[in-house]
């Protein structure tokens, strides 16, 4: 399957080269992009290494490409790790302000999506969030639950972006 994976800016995008190699291992085909914030904390570099794929990071391409239409149209489904609050809005309310919420609006209504959120516990708590999380499952997405545990902040409870094997199995091949 041709996997695109959308890494936001959440400390969990370390994570995500990792991520990259499980789906690769488990026979996926892998894209990224990398939102601004996302770039701040993994190297897009490190990513297309992993993938062997180029990583994508802007919406205004040079070579003539239209790169959200384009990564649609490869993908098979498109996968938000980690998903934060603001990626959540973005999808949710319809916002197109960047490569990877804009290529969410253009992704086809048969393809799967999926949304691994991380955020601290109010942030996910709140009621604004969780109406997002509703309106995003409510059109189709598969929303791979944060875990509860030590967060990046020092607090303890539910944000921390699901296991990676979790969101492999989410998947499936």
């Amino acid at each position: 399957m041709h996997i695109l994976l959308g890494i936001t800016g959440c400390i969990a995008a370390y994570k995500t080269p990792d991520l990259v190699r499980l789906l690769s291992k488990a026979g996926h085909d892998v894209r990224c992009i990398v939102t601004d914030n996302g770039a701040r904390l993994v190297a897009p570099h490190a990513l297309a290494t992993v993938s062997g794929n180029p990583v994508h990071t802007s919406l205004w391409q040079e070579n003539g490409t239209i790169p959200h239409i384009d990564l649609m149209r490869w993908c098979d489904g498109l996968l938000i790790a980690p998903a934060t609050a603001h990626s959540l809005a973005a999808c949710a309310l319809g916002l197109a302000n960047d490569l990877l919420s804009t290529a969410f609006l253009a992704l086809e209504p048969h393809k799967p999506m999926w949304f691994a959120p991380a955020m601290n516990t109010v942030m996910w708590n709140k009621a604004v969030v969780q109406e997002h999380i509703a309106t995003l499952a409510d059109g189709g997405a598969h929303i791979i639950e944060p875990i509860s545990g030590e967060l990046a902040c020092g607090e303890e409870g539910v944000g921390a972006m699901a296991p990676l094997e979790n969101i492999i199995a989410a998947i499936g091949s």
